[in-house]
């Protein structure tokens, strides 16, 4: 306890718990000026229906024209209201007091996330003097404040949560996940509870980061049928959506799609069971049902009905399949083919998503390689190869995408340079990157499963940092060009990122220390939002991590110290191998 110095006032917020409410608390007859601020502060945060209650605390003309859908700021604390600034000679009529803090993100009208590096934070609430209601006597009230919301990181995370709206790849069939934010409870602008406000924002379109490489199948302008606010299940868990016209007259086969894409982006709501969604025109007649087993048709990784295995490479470079699902440690078996021989030694590998073939990358890091591992074959003349001197300039672990494209980054200083080897064979396709900054390079990368996104390790300045980038592929003179393009910062609060991995559609399991912290193992959403439940417990001196697609498997990473480890859920890490690298799961 501290026995000398000043006392001070500390503003906080409650920690983010879901089942915490905020009661809105109207201004009370003559408050102070700085009662005023601190009440619409604190009613910002409230599920109040239309903010009715926030809106009391200003003018008539400001309550008319705040929109606090328009953006939310989000910063690490409460914003901390400062002393007010006197306006001059009207002093005693208007008063204006700053608010600060550090913002760590925005939440724009579209309901995406956008993390940025902590920044300072400053806005002013500018207040008047107005008659009362009874017209005698003033009242405090606010005339000018900025739009949209501010609250803190808890205040957030407890009002609102994340989900997945899926959409479809550009030119392909299957669904891609498009993380935005919906309020936990009824949507205080709306009115609409969560399932209609996850409807909602999936008919919206997607947003504006993804936009460029997905599609929607459902008919542009359609929305929910006007009044709307609440969608519920029936007795056989089968939910019923009314659209407007503009969904009338739509074919079988797209309507099979629109209900793909509305089971998609519903499963992430643990509190309400679908099985099945029937999708409505405005008169009630029914346009077509879809069932969660027909969905799984447009999935980017198939389903299989077992756990998926882990592989890694031994202490003499030979390629092994880890089983991580059964209770028995370090029960690994040599693959077949090749790699498995020991006749080409490892130092890193990505196994294809049907676990049919591997890319291996050779021992010294020169030469990038695909062989089966379910049959014994010749091995294949290398399709990348690096010229650099240093093993650690040479070939990163390579990674594959859902299309059965191959990726690797050559990190020669000389020549950096990301490659892509179409359905991995024949000739490899420099991809192009063109917001990489000179003297930037690509240390590892992941690939998502549905081939759109890539998760990037990108070196410069001395710091490693996670960015993630939309994949954008176009054919010129008969031949596939790829771009990395609009590349966003996933993880801005973290000074290094040491190792990254897909794990599930829109979340990454990221190994990196915070500025003057430890190393750390958590997951953050690939719009880089993070919970306070996100981190996993500690492992020292990580080099590689990898997770499955779904929750059946554990995560897998590698430690200098403890070889190959895995974590199952609510348990801590469990050695399996002592001695090993590059643990990854197929992808």
């Amino acid at each position: 306890m501290p026995d000398k110095g000043d006392v001070r006032q500390v503003r906080a917020s409650n920690p983010g718990d879901s089942q915490v409410r905020v009661y809105a608390v109207q201004p009370r007859e003559g408050a102070e000026a700085e009662e005023i601020v601190d009440g619409f502060l604190e009613a910002m945060t409230s599920d109040d229906a239309g903010f009715a209650t926030a809106r009391k605390y200003l003018t008539k003309q400001a309550a008319r024209t705040w929109r606090p859908e328009e953006r939310i700021s989000v910063l690490a604390t409460a914003p901390d209201r400062k002393q007010p600034e006197r306006t001059g000679e009207r002093e005693l009529q208007e008063l204006s007091y700053p608010i600060s803090g550090r913002q760590i993100a925005t939440v724009d009208a579209r309901h995406a996330y956008q993390p940025i590096s902590p920044a300072d934070f400053s806005r002013s609430i500018h207040l008047v003097q107005v008659d009362g209601e009874d017209g005698r006597g003033k009242e405090w009230r606010i005339d000018r404040l900025p739009q949209g919301l501010v609250l803190s990181e808890s205040d957030f995370q407890r009002n609102y949560r994340s989900i997945n709206k899926y959409y479809f790849a550009s030119g392909e069939d299957w669904v891609v996940a498009d993380p935005v934010y919906i309020r936990n409870r009824q949507d205080p602008v709306t009115r609409m509870d969560p399932v209609a406000q996850t409807v909602k924002a999936l008919l919206e379109g997607p947003t504006n980061w993804l936009k460029p490489v997905v599609d929607s199948r459902f008919p542009t302008g359609t929305t929910l049928k006007d009044g709307v606010t609440t969608l519920t299940t029936d007795d056989q868990s089968t939910l019923k959506v009314p659209l407007n016209e503009k969904a009338a007259h739509v074919g079988r086969e797209q309507c099979r799609r629109m209900a793909a894409q509305l089971l998609f982006t519903l499963a992430d709501l643990q509190s309400v069971r679908i099985e099945q969604v029937e999708l409505q025109r405005a008169n009630g007649s029914q346009l077509c049902v879809g069932s969660k087993a027909q969905a799984e048709e447009f999935a980017p990784v198939r389903e299989s009905g077992r756990a998926e295995n882990a592989f890694f490479v031994d202490r003499h470079g030979t390629l092994m399949m880890l089983p991580t699902g059964g209770k028995e440690v370090g029960s690994a078996s040599a693959t077949l083919g090749p790699f498995g021989k020991g006749g080409a030694p490892l130092q890193s590998v990505a196994v294809a998503r049907d676990e049919s073939r591997a890319a291996g990358v050779s021992h010294d890091g020169r030469q990038l390689r695909v062989a089966s591992i379910i049959s014994d074959h010749e091995l294949k003349p290398a399709m990348v190869t690096s010229s650099a001197t240093k093993p650690q300039d040479r070939l990163s672990a390579p990674s594959w995408d859902g299309r059965g494209d191959l990726w690797v980054a050559d990190r020669n200083p000389l020549k950096p340079r990301l490659m892509m080897v179409p359905d991995g064979e024949g000739a490899a396709v420099p991809v192009r990157t063109p917001q990489l900054e000179e003297g930037a390079r690509v240390e590892a990368l992941r690939v998502s499963a549905d081939g759109v996104r890539v998760a990037l390790l990108l070196r410069e300045k001395g710091r490693t940092t996670l960015q993630i980038g939309r994949v954008e592929r176009q054919t010129a003179g008969g031949q596939p060009a790829v771009s990395v393009v609009d590349l966003q910062r996933a993880a801005p609060r973290m000074e290094t990122v040491s190792a990254v991995s897909w794990a599930g559609p829109s979340r990454l399991v990221v190994v990196g220390k915070e500025a003057g912290g430890v190393e750390q193992v958590r997951y953050i959403q690939t719009d880089g939002s993070t919970s306070s439940a996100s981190v996993l417990p500690g492992l020292n001196e990580v080099t590689a991590v990898t997770a499955p697609h779904d929750d059946r498997s554990p995560i897998v990473a590698g430690s200098v110290n403890e070889g190959i480890v895995r974590l199952a859920p609510g348990a801590n890490w469990q050695s399996m191998v002592k001695a090993g690298s590059s643990p990854v799961y197929p992808g």
